[in-house]
């Protein structure tokens, strides 16, 4: 099998078997996605800045 037949079987693999999402489920779920990760990037936030004050208070407190 050479690479032009394996590259011209592809592209037909592509076409004729594989099911692609509709493009407005996929603009919904891709909404869907990006509010989560900025959710889920906030939480992070925030722990992460409220450890840091409480190891800070703790540095403090020992000092």
């Amino acid at each position: 099998m050479n690479i032009v037949s394996y590259i011209k079987e592809s592209f037909s693999e592509l076409k004729e078997h594989v099911s692609w999402t509709p493009a407005n489920e996929l603009s919904r779920l891709t909404v869907v996605v990006l509010v989560f990760s900025i959710i889920f990037a906030l939480l992070i936030w925030l722990a992460d800045t409220v450890l840091s004050r409480v190891i800070k208070v703790y540095f403090d407190f020992i000092n």
